[in-house]
Order: structure tokens, then C-alpha cells, then sequence
């Protein structure tokens, strides 16, 4: 009969810790909600119905086009814009090509003016990342001739800055910005040569 108590109160014993240890490995680790990412409208005065203007292609001025975006979630500290020809089969290992990175955007940010200016470090703190070209900031549609291509605008508002150097890849751009995107939009433009 001791025998047996004994081996009761063990196992009451090693219960007990486990449940104590589990309790404290719970308390230090709180689970962490995933918040819904929201909608965000992104508009270009620039684009015409669903199409790409010759003037924002390889066969115009190849110059950035008008964007504005809503307002977005009161948390936003910061926009990222990602553009890539999503029927490319070249550039990027994931199948479309990048025509564009722009991100650190400030947060009172709402528009982006034709013609960014190529350069890593822009006056207002944005930085451009590398293209598919292998050159910094916007470079245009310009798709073999044929069918046309389908052009995505992607912005998103973030919780913080990314702070990565100017000339990031589009791959370093999105990895960064996991977890920490608030709202997102897509501005979808068409070209064919």
C-alpha cells in the first residue's frame, strides 16, 4: 500500500510541474492574432480605362505614371509600391517580371507624380530598389509583340519602414514586409505592342 501512494504522489508531483512548466511557457509566448489585412484603393489619372499608355512603355518617354492611393488604416507608418508584368515568363524566379520597387513612402504620402526621378534615395526619404533590368526605380512595359500583357501596381501600407538600403530586390521588398502589412491594393494596367 506505501508503495503504491508513493508512485501516486510521483505522478502527482511530475503532473503538477508540467502543468506549472506549460503555464509559464504559455504565459512568456501570448499568442499573436494575425490582424486582417484591409483594402486600400490605388487610382493613376494616367492609365486610360484598364490600359497602359505608349507614354509609361519602352515605346514612349518609358517615365513613371500618376498614382494616388486612399487614405489608409490609422496605423500605417510607411507605403511600399511593387509593379511587375504578371504574364512575363522572364526576370524574377516566381514567373513575372519587375518593372518597378519603391518603398519607405511616408505615411502622409497619398500620391506619386509622373516621372519619378531613377535614383536610389528620393528628396522625401522613399528609396527604389532594382528592376528586372537591372537598373533602379521605373522601367516601362515593353513586352513582345503579341498578346497583351497584364501590368499589376501593388501598394501596400505598412506598420513601419522596411529600412532597407536603395537598389533592394523585389524578393528582399517582400520578405521585409511580411507580417507587417496593414492594408493592400492593386491597380491592374494592359500593354501590347
Amino acid at each position: 500500500m506505501r508503495l503504491s501512494v508513493r508512485f501516486i504522489a510521483r505522478g502527482k508531483f511530475w503532473l503538477v510541474t508540467a502543468l506549472v512548466i506549460a503555464a509559464q511557457v504559455g504565459c512568456s509566448h501570448p499568442a499573436t492574432k494575425q490582424e486582417p489585412i484591409l483594402s486600400l484603393k490605388l487610382m493613376s489619372s494616367s492609365l486610360s480605362g484598364d490600359t497602359v499608355p505608349d507614354k509609361y512603355t519602352c515605346d514612349g518617354q518609358d517615365i513613371s505614371p500618376q498614382l494616388s492611393w486612399e487614405t489608409p488604416p490609422a496605423r500605417t507608418q510607411s507605403f511600399t509600391l511593387v509593379v511587375t508584368d504578371k504574364d512575363s515568363t522572364l526576370g524574377s524566379w516566381l514567373g513575372y517580371f519587375v518593372h518597378w520597387v519603391l518603398y519607405d513612402l511616408p505615411a502622409d504620402k497619398r500620391e506619386l507624380p509622373e516621372g519619378v526621378p531613377r535614383q536610389e534615395q528620393l528628396p522625401d526619404g522613399s528609396r527604389q530598389g532594382k528592376n528586372d533590368f537591372d537598373k533602379v526605380g521605373y522601367g516601362g512595359p515593353c513586352p513582345p509583340g503579341g498578346s497583351a500583357h497584364r501590368y499589376s501596381f501593388v501598394i501596400y501600407a505598412l506598420d513601419g519602414r522596411l529600412n532597407l538600403p536603395g537598389g533592394a530586390t523585389e524578393k528582399q521588398i517582400l520578405k521585409a514586409l511580411k507580417g507587417h502589412t496593414l492594408a493592400k491594393g492593386e491597380l491592374v494596367g494592359r500593354y501590347r505592342r
